[in-house]
């Protein structure tokens, strides 16, 4: 379909039917390359149909000029074509002009110029056509008017200007900004033109109607406005694109609007190529010099690029623009004027086709010459080393180091990648800037690629000539603080500290370098139970003030301070002044990431202190970047566990959602330890859709990390438990936890699986193993004594122990928990004791204070359940089935599943389904609570 062409229609059939009348014209078509002359050409045949015109068409061609009177003899031919026998006689045998002028085009040789007309064989050109038009007017078209070759463009000429007396229109179509289209011939065709029609481009309406001639459909307005501004309203270019998205199978939707603005069609692009070999040479440099500068090339540039003085260039640049290649963009500095930019995306492609791979080897490596002695960014000079295959400047290993320095802190580390290899290729460095340079690509792949990593830190380290060096190089290794190290990486790392020698022994910055060597060794054993023994009795060693001056001191410290916690052998008091002595010396948003340091973080957590922390964090925040780094994703991270330590999972999960995006970017270690965040906020919130999401995505990730092990374990054990697998998840929680006593990990707040295991074995009807859990999990709590740890501890036990002794613990447990940062773990302690109390006025204060609690913590599930009545209330028994009626009876008496089992003739598994409805339908937890719950149902029959 043609769109927005009807004036340019009107105005040619207006003109044809005052040929009619004796009043012939010139029509002069003109427009950039695919701006639609040939398609307005094609279109007028069937428009004038009705005004009873004969049809004269010529199509000029650049590989025919050479051809003479090709194009009069595409006329003629037409002329002959499809005309009645009788009139192709008289024309043919009774018409001396038709006659002269087929003699001289039979006799043209090939060349640009071909032989003159001689002016009767002109003469008799328009005797010919007057004849023909004694039938009817006669529409003549001829496109592509700046192709046609010379012999024929006299023969236009001469006609042109002897119109008068003829009942015809000629319409010719030149394309803007062709060098041919200057030729003397041509401008005088154009001068003699009646009506000039210049086409412009499509509006963003007719783009519309357009994208639904083509995919069938209606384009959402982000679809249409994504090919409106990348087409620039271009008709050739937008065809290309729509059947390219449609030989895709893509629909005009909203999220195909960047499929639109990304599209680089090959026919469009071969066109454009075309295009660009025809011109002439100042104008092929000058289009190849802005598709190699980019978005960077301001026309100064290019110009130099392409080798033209300030003139040529301006000539060149208007040749471009009249062709429709290139269009004008304003740069965000309005003062340096506008700045040329490619009117499609696809016409930087065309450029580069249309160059030769030494053409392209010779440009790159004149532009990143130009760019660097005109002061530009490093990152544009190395762009333009990076495209060329080799490079001889004596200053480009210099500018692809600094470029890698400048992408690693706008957080790009594969383009410093990208940069430092490219500089390894570059450059004949050897021995110590060799070891330098792979130390500095080894810092950039630690967190995208380990191994890589380590390989070049192996590089590096025998090209070092001190053992200083070699220390320090063997610490840009990736730090393993959750996963475990390697064992190449750790041989590296006891090999340096080896050759160093102790740090005490040591001064300055190599006592700093040994101090982070054995922070690194420390945190690797972590693990291992001598390892953290070794561990504290060092940080006992250190004194009741361990130094905390220097950076590598607080690395030493935080490893160290994490071995007690884990350990619980350092009071929590002690614990929480020397983590908020390393906060307090460690400066925000700095270079901590690479470190042990953020493991203060997690101490504070397990010591219920994490106000300190907070602060600490809102201020790093305010500093820090968007998430665009790695630092930003460790700033989430933290964030989600200072959350957790608050009692609000629903936010820490969001919060270690958006690091783990980050990470999978930027670095594994990360990425690791951000799942690690969503498994344990995942149990708080016990959802178990999200646990099964979160079990198949951490499938995916290889790890040896002990915390992400056993996390996943108790996940896997939360579904099973929720689905009613009872046995196998508390087997599951039970394996997790041993790990943990295995490895001498026995903090009760950061891995509280015991009291997860107790509420099991109490849905099991196994009370005797719940309460020695409980019992357990409260002799630790009260050793580590922290409010978070004890007061859950005393709600576990008091949940489980029924009568006055059970309220009493709640009550304990309450009050204890009003003392710790923890307000959800304080919520659902006064969710119990309202439960226990059942009714009243202390009761309903409780439970009110419990649902205020749980809605600021955003823990709604526990708002409702503290809402509802406290689950005391148990619903009606219609709520339950007429088997679960039964179950529960025989519960109430005290059987065991399996005995229940046996009573029914069932599976136990089939029991546990049962009584998992039950909990659900009373809203109870438990087996003591849906005892508790059995006198308030108004007639439960037993089987």
């Amino acid at each position: 379909m043609l769109h927005e062409r009807d004036p340019e229609l009107a105005q040619v059939t207006t003109a044809l039917r005052d040929a009619r009348a004796g009043r012939p014209s010139l029509v002069l078509v003109t427009g950039p390359l695919g701006i639609g002359r040939s398609a307005l050409l094609q279109r007028l045949p069937a428009h004038v149909a009705d005004e009873g015109a004969r049809v004269l068409r010529a199509n000029a061609a650049p590989m025919e000029q050479d051809f003479g009177f090709g194009v009069v003899r595409q006329l003629l031919d037409s002329l002959l074509a499809g005309a009645p026998r009788e009139l192709c006689e008289r024309w043919t045998h009774e018409s001396a002009g038709f006659a002269r002028m087929t003699a001289l085009a039979d006799e043209a040789g090939p060349g640009p110029e071909g032989p003159a007309a001689p002016e009767p064989a002109l003469g008799g050109l328009r005797s010919l056509l007057e004849d023909v038009c004694a039938d009817g007017p006669l529409l003549i078209l001829v496109d592509d008017l700046q192709w046609v070759d010379t012999p024929s463009l006299r023969c236009l000429a001469y006609l042109a200007k002897r119109l008068r007396g003829l009942r015809a229109v000629l319409v010719c179509a030149l394309r803007d900004g062709e060098p041919r289209g200057r030729h003397p011939l041509v401008c005088e065709i154009a001068d003699a033109a009646t009506h000039r029609l210049p086409l412009g481009p499509l509006s963003a309406a007719a783009t519309a109607e357009t994208i639904r001639d083509h995919l069938g459909e209606p384009g959402h307005e982000d679809f249409v406005r994504a090919c409106h501004d990348t087409c620039a309203g271009n008709p050739l270019a937008l065809t290309s694109v729509l059947q390219d998205l449609a030989a895709a199978g893509h629909r005009p939707t909203a999220d195909r609007a960047e499929a639109a603005r990304s599209a680089r069609p090959a026919d469009l692009r071969e066109r454009l190529a075309r295009c660009v070999r025809l011109q002439p040479p100042a104008v092929r440099d000058l289009a190849a010099a802005l598709a190699v500068l980019g978005d960077h090339g301001d026309p100064a540039l290019a110009a130099r690029l392409a080798g033209l003085d300030p003139i040529g260039a301006g000539a060149a640049l208007r040749a471009l623009g009249e062709l429709g290649l290139v269009a004008d963009r304003l740069p965000e500095d309005r003062t340096a004027g506008p700045r040329p930019r490619f009117a499609h995306p696809a016409v930087r492609d065309a450029v580069h086709a249309s160059l030769t791979v030494t053409e392209r080897e010779r440009l790159h490596d004149h532009a990143a010459e130009l760019l660097y002695r005109t002061g530009h960014s490093d990152e544009q000079v190395a762009a333009q080393l990076m495209a060329g295959v080799t490079s001889g400047h004596p200053w480009s290993v210099g500018v692809l180091r600094a470029a890698a320095d400048t992408a690693l802190r706008r957080g790009a580390p594969e383009a410093a990648i990208r940069y430092l290899r490219r500089a390894l290729l570059d450059g004949s460095l050897a021995g110590e800037a060799r070891a330098r340079l792979l130390i500095d690509l080894a810092a950039a792949e630690r967190g995208l690629d380990p191994a890589a990593s380590e390989r070049h830190i192996s590089q590096a380290i025998p090209l070092l000539p001190t053992a200083g060096q070699r220390a320090a190089a063997a610490l840009r290794l990736s730090p393993a603080v959750l996963d475990r190290t390697p064992h190449s990486a750790v041989d590296l790392l006891r090999q340096a500290a080896a050759e160093l020698g102790p740090p005490d022994a040591l001064e300055g910055a190599v006592r700093e370098v040994a101090l982070r060597l054995e922070a690194r060794l420390r945190q690797c054993g972590v693990a291992d139970p001598a390892e953290l023994a070794s561990a504290v009795e060092r940080l006992h060693a250190m004194g009741e003030e361990p130094p905390t001056a220097t950076a590598a001191e607080r690395e030493l410290a935080a490893v160290l301070l994490n071995a007690a916690v884990l350990t619980c052998r350092l009071p929590p008091a002690d614990v929480t002044r020397l983590a908020r002595r390393l906060l307090e010396r460690e400066p925000v948003a700095s270079a901590r990431v690479y470190s042990a340091l953020p493991l203060t973080t997690v101490a504070l957590v397990a010591a219920d202190s994490v106000d300190a922390v907070g602060s600490w964090l809102s201020v790093e925040q305010r500093l820090g970047r968007r998430d665009a780094t790695v630092a930003d994703a460790f700033g989430h991270l933290e964030q989600a566990m200072v959350l957790m330590g608050r009692g609000r999972p629903a936010p820490a999960h969001a919060h270690a959602e958006r690091a783990l995006r980050l990470a999978d970017a930027h670095w594994r270690e990360l990425g690791v330890a951000s799942t690690i965040a969503l498994v344990f906020t995942a149990l708080e919130m016990g959802d178990p859709a999200r646990g099964v999401r979160i079990l198949e995505d951490a499938s995916r990730r290889q790890s040896s990390c002990l915390t992400l092990t056993v996390g996943l374990q108790f996940l896997g054990a939360a579904v099973d438990a929720q689905q009613g697998r009872w046995a196998a998840a508390v087997e599951t929680l039970m394996a997790g936890g041993r790990r943990l006593e295995a490895a001498g990990w026995r903090n009760p707040v950061l891995f509280p699986w015991r009291p997860r295991a107790a509420g099991l074995y109490h849905r099991l009807g196994d009370l005797r193993s719940a309460l020695a859990l409980a019992e357990e999990e409260r002799l630790r709590a009260e050793a580590w004594g922290v409010p978070v740890a004890v007061g859950r501890a005393l709600r576990l036990q008091g949940t489980l122990v029924e009568g006055e002794a059970g309220e009493a613990l709640l009550r304990e447990a309450v009050g204890v928990l009003r003392g710790s940062a923890n307000e959800l773990e304080l919520a659902r302690a006064l969710l119990m004791l309202g439960r226990r109390l059942q009714g009243g006025a202390e009761a309903d204060g409780l439970l009110r204070e419990a649902a205020a609690l749980a809605t600021a913590c955003e823990a709604p599930w526990l708002a409702e359940r503290a809402r509802g009545g406290g689950g005391g209330a148990a619903r009606p028994k219609d709520a339950l089935t007429r088997t679960e009626r039964r179950v529960v009876a025989l519960a109430g008496r005290g059987l065991t599943n399996t005995e229940i089992a046996g009573e029914l003739g069932v599976t136990s598994r089939a029991i546990e389904k049962h009584l998992t409805n039950s909990y659900r339908k009373l809203a109870v937890s438990g087996r003591r609570e849906l005892i508790a719950a059995l006198p308030r149902l108004q007639a439960v029959k037993g089987g």
